[in-house]
C-alpha cells in the first residue's frame, strides 16, 4: 500500500508541482514526464512485484535491464492512445497535444528492472554482515563494469548508438562511454550502477564531518530536489533581468527548453554555473538540516514519509 500510494504521490508531485518548478507558468503549456513520474510508476509496479519470490523477482529485474534494448527498433507513429502507451513504455516522444504539449521523457521500462533490482540489493544489508557485503558488492561493481567494458567494445548490442573510432583517442574514449539514458540502455545502467556499487562497497565504514553534512541531504533527498529546482529557476529569473540583455519573462517557459529559440545566446560561463551550483547546494544546508531534525523528531506524522 505504501508504495502505490507513495507511487501516486510521486506523479501528483512531478506533473503538477514539478513541471510548475522548471517552467513558472501557471497555464501548464507543458507537461513533462521525468525523473519522478518514472520513479513513481515504477514504485506502483513494485507494490505488485513484491508479492512475488526474491530470486523471481531479481531474475525478471535483471530480464528487463539487459532485453529492453531488444524493443529498440520498435516505433510507434501518431499521437494516439498506442503511440502514448508506448512512449511511456520505452521511447522518448513528444506530443503536441491542445491546449497542452507533452514531454515523455523518461520512458518507465528500464526503470522497472532498476527499481526491482534495488528492492533485492536490499537484501544484502539485512541478511550479510559488513564484512561479507563489501565481498559481494566488490563482485558486482567489477563484474558489471567489465561487462559494460566488453558488451561496448562489441558495438552490436546493448545500447541505440554505437561508438566509433574519433580523431584522438580522447575523443574516441568520449564516444565509447557515451551511451543512452532515454531510456536507460543496458550499457548505461552497467556504466552507472557498477561504479556506484563499488562506491557503497568501500564508503559504508567511512565517518568525518563530510561524511555527516552528505549525509543530511541523503536522509531528505525528496525535499532537497523539489527546493532545488525552485531556488534555481528564481536565481535564474533575477540573474536574466539584472546581468543579461535578456528580460526575466525570457524564463517564464512555454514550450520545452529543448526546442525554445528565445534563450538562443544566453548563458553564463562554466565558471559561473559551478559556483551557482555550490551556492545553491550549500545555501539549501540548513533548511535540509532543519527538516532532517523534524522528521527525526516527529515520526508518528505519517505524512512525513512521503516528502
Amino acid at each position: 500500500k505504501f508504495l502505490f500510494t507513495r507511487g501516486i504521490w510521486l506523479l501528483f508531485i512531478e506533473v503538477i508541482i514539478i513541471n510548475f518548478a522548471f517552467s513558472f507558468d501557471i497555464h501548464f503549456s507543458i507537461i513533462g514526464l521525468q525523473t519522478i513520474w518514472a520513479l513513481g510508476i515504477s514504485m506502483m509496479v513494485l507494490s505488485f512485484l513484491i508479492f512475488l519470490p526474491k530470486q523471481i523477482l531479481l531474475v525478471i529485474a535483471l530480464l528487463i535491464i539487459g532485453c529492453h534494448n531488444l524493443l529498440d527498433n520498435i516505433h510507434v507513429q501518431g499521437n494516439d492512445i498506442e503511440a502514448l502507451g508506448w512512449s511511456m513504455l520505452h521511447e522518448p516522444k513528444f506530443f503536441p497535444f491542445h491546449p497542452f504539449q507533452l514531454f515523455v521523457l523518461y520512458p518507465v521500462l528500464p526503470w522497472i528492472g532498476v527499481m526491482a533490482a534495488g528492492y533485492c540489493f536490499g537484501e544484502l544489508y539485512t541478511k550479510f554482515t559488513a564484512e561479507k557485503r563489501k565481498k559481494i558488492l566488490l563482485t558486482i561493481g567489477i563484474s558489471a563494469i567489465a561487462l559494460f567494458i566488453l558488451i561496448r567494445f562489441l558495438n552490436t548490442y546493448g545500447d541505440p548508438s554505437h561508438w566509433s573510432q574519433q580523431p584522438s583517442a580522447f575523443y574516441t574514449v568520449l564516444s565509447f562511454i557515451k551511451v543512452t539514458k532515454y531510456p536507460p540502455s543496458l550499457l548505461y545502467a552497467l556504466m552507472t550502477l557498477g561504479p556506484a556499487v563499488l562506491f557503497l562497497a568501500f564508503a559504508e565504514n567511512i565517518k568525518n564531518p563530510l561524511s555527516k553534512v552528505i549525509s543530511v541531504y541523503g536522509r531528505v533527498p525528496m525535499f532537497y530536489y523539489l527546493l532545488h529546482i525552485f531556488f534555481i529557476h528564481i536565481f535564474t529569473l533575477v540573474a536574466a533581468g539584472l546581468f543579461t540583455s535578456f528580460s526575466w519573462k525570457v524564463w517564464i517557459l512555454n514550450e520545452p527548453l529543448w526546442f525554445t529559440q528565445t534563450l538562443k545566446g544566453y548563458g553564463f560561463s562554466l565558471g559561473i554555473v559551478y559556483l551557482v551550483w555550490l551556492t545553491i547546494v550549500i545555501g539549501l544546508y540548513p533548511l535540509c538540516k532543519w527538516y532532517d531534525r523534524y522528521k527525526t523528531n516527529h515520526k508518528e506524522k505519517w505524512w512525513l514519509s512521503y516528502l
